[in-house]
């Protein structure tokens, strides 16, 4: 049987089905008022039941926005009875919510529903730090005339949760990858740590220092039982750097007594966060009692301090600070301080290792690198060896002098490839073995034919240049040969540089073995020139530019006097490469 059979039906046994599922109108005439009087409180009674049982939060108010119902959900929502509603305002029922009164007054006025979002905390007991409720509302009117709203309302503070933790979570990655990029883009420690106090003063802090724990040789504790740390970096806001630079000097070593806030922080492994502090707990906290007075003057109301750990063991610490208006440190803050400075830690340590490990094999090289030996007394030689800046793995750039029969020297200057401890041990044979070949071989070509036999037969892994000048006063001759290094410079008594075209065979350990002899005129008070290529070569740049900046200056006749003139003038403040340099001056012509 269909809908509308039933329908007719049911109106021929003196009922009709109302507009309310499962309510019928009473038997009876329609006419009669007693008959809707009858229906209407059914479905009064029903529309009780729905509205009280559904978990949708349902009021009415009138136009002056007092309650004149709210329905069980509604009643609990708000933590006051339903009858205690009644008569009143939403801001009187629940002063501590934000209902957005404008947006219901509107709906008034016009008659177009409206929906919104409230915020904040009613008289009933919640965990959250602030509930958020969708309310939808529409305009009651009868007999043409408006006599309220009515509002829908559902909490959504989980799904609010939920949303602005993954926005936070958005935001520390954002962080996180931001301080990637900018916290450890060199293997420098303290360059490390000023950036990573510069990156938390831009995010974090009014102030910033980083401190680390001594290397290995420096006393950690001293004799008092404090914790000593060295301050690597500092940095702040432009309004406080003024008064922080003499409290927090970089370099300085700090002792930390037992009851300060860095020593708590590294025994605990956990961030300490000093709120709100007074003179005597700035003393009791701080590493100098004697700065109390300055930290207050600086108005300092907030500090964090976080460790640094790396790897399973301690670096050091950071400490941020906040002054003036700028709100306490909290729990959220420590945790997102933490995230940030455990990354920065990792390259820390990275730097640190390397800068240990760089620091051994400097002294490794400096030590192979053998005191060459004594030329004849009829020419001045000077050397110098510069190491490639900290940022960067040491080379094999090495120089050695050979005093031969018949009054010559022989000078030379290698640069084996690659870096690190292999190509300082490398740079060590291949001095060594030049000394025993130049003492049996004639001429320079003769000497790099026999260096490149050996070293290829005993499959040496790590090819060099080299550069070899012999001079000959007697003969009044300088005989030189090249393996694949750069060209010999000589500088005139006017102070002219000229470049020798020295023909550039193979490199060393090849085994390709083709090397030609250049002899040029000894003459007096012209001084050569060796160099390797950490002297000129720039990223970039074209190595004729290169040589033309060498070949620029006005070169003093003076070995000692034209080395510090070419470092001075040509070499790159911070040399991504070792340089080596020899300059030798013939004194006198041969006899």
């Amino acid at each position: 049987m269909d809908r509308q059979r039933a329908g007719d039906e049911s109106a021929g046994k003196g009922e009709s089905v109302s507009g309310v599922t499962g309510v019928r109108a009473p038997g009876g005439d329609p006419g009669d008022p007693e008959f809707w009087r009858a229906w209407s409180g059914r479905v009064q009674e029903l529309l009780g039941q729905v509205l009280d049982g559904t978990p949708a939060a349902i009021g009415v108010l009138d136009t002056g926005l007092r309650y004149r119902y709210v329905n069980d959900t509604l009643a609990r929502m708000n933590g006051v009875p339903a009858e205690e509603h009644i008569g009143r305002t939403v801001a009187e029922v629940v002063p501590g919510v934000d209902a957005g009164e404008d947006v219901l007054r509107a709906v008034i006025a016009d008659g177009i529903p409206r929906e919104t979002i409230s915020s904040g905390h009613t008289q009933a007991d919640s965990p959250l730090e602030r509930r958020y409720w969708h309310g939808a509302y529409h305009r009651l009117r009868q007999d043409g005339r408006t006599v309220g709203i009515v509002g829908i309302v559902l909490e959504i503070s989980a799904a609010r949760q939920e949303q602005r933790e993954l926005e936070r979570a958005r935001e520390r990655l954002a962080l996180l990858d931001e301080a990637a990029t900018r916290v450890g883009t060199t293997l420098d420690m303290d360059t490390t740590c000023q950036e990573l106090a510069e990156f938390l003063v831009a995010k974090l802090a009014d102030s910033a220092t980083v401190k680390v724990l001594p290397e290995h040789g420096t006393s950690r504790t001293p004799r008092d039982g404090s914790l000593r740390l060295r301050r690597v970096a500092m940095a702040a806001v432009p309004e406080m750097e003024a008064a922080m630079r003499p409290l927090a000097r970089p370099g300085e070593y700090v002792d930390h007594q037992p009851s300060s806030s860095v020593a708590r922080c590294l025994a605990t492994g956990r961030p300490v966060i000093d709120n709100l502090m007074d003179e005597e707990e700035i003393s009791r906290a701080a590493s100098h009692t004697g700065n109390v007075s300055a930290y207050l003057a600086a108005g300092i109301h907030s500090a964090l301090i976080v460790p640094l750990t790396a790897r399973g063991h301690d670096v050091g610490t950071v400490t941020l600070i906040r002054a003036g208006g700028s709100p306490l440190f909290g729990e959220t803050d420590a945790v997102i301080a933490q995230d940030l400075v455990g990354r920065a830690a990792i390259s820390l340590d990275n730097a640190r290792r390397y800068t240990t490990e760089h620091n051994a094999v400097v002294q490794l090289q400096r030590a192979l690198l053998a005191e060459p030996g004594r030329p004849h007394p009829d020419i001045d030689v000077a050397y110098r060896y510069r190491p490639a800046g900290r940022g960067v793995l040491v080379g094999g750039d090495w120089y050695e002098t050979v005093a031969l029969d018949d009054g010559r020297t022989l000078l030379a200057l290698g640069d084996v490839m690659g870096h690190g401890l292999e190509a300082a041990v490398a740079m060590s044979r291949y001095q060594a073995m030049l000394r025993v070949v130049a003492a049996r071989e004639p001429g320079p070509d003769r000497i790099l034919l026999e260096l490149d036999h050996l070293l290829h037969t005993t499959a040496a892994d790590r090819p060099a240049t080299c550069v070899i000048a012999i001079t000959d006063p007697r003969r009044g001759i300088c005989t030189y040969a090249s393996a694949g290094h750069l060209p010999p410079v000589v500088f005139h008594p006017d102070g002219r540089a000229t470049l020798l075209p020295v023909p550039p065979g193979p490199p060393l350990g090849t085994g390709h073995s083709r090397y030609v002899s250049y002899t040029t005129p000894c003459d007096p008070d012209h001084t050569l020139l060796l160099y390797t290529d950490g002297l000129i070569e720039r990223r970039h740049e074209d190595i004729d530019a290169s040589l033309r900046r060498l070949t620029r200056i006005h070169g003093s006749p003076a070995p000692e006097d034209l080395l510090d003139q070419v470092l001075d003038q040509v070499a790159p403040d911070d040399p991504e490469d070792d340089i080596a340099l020899v300059a030798a001056r013939y004194n006198r012509a041969g006899d």
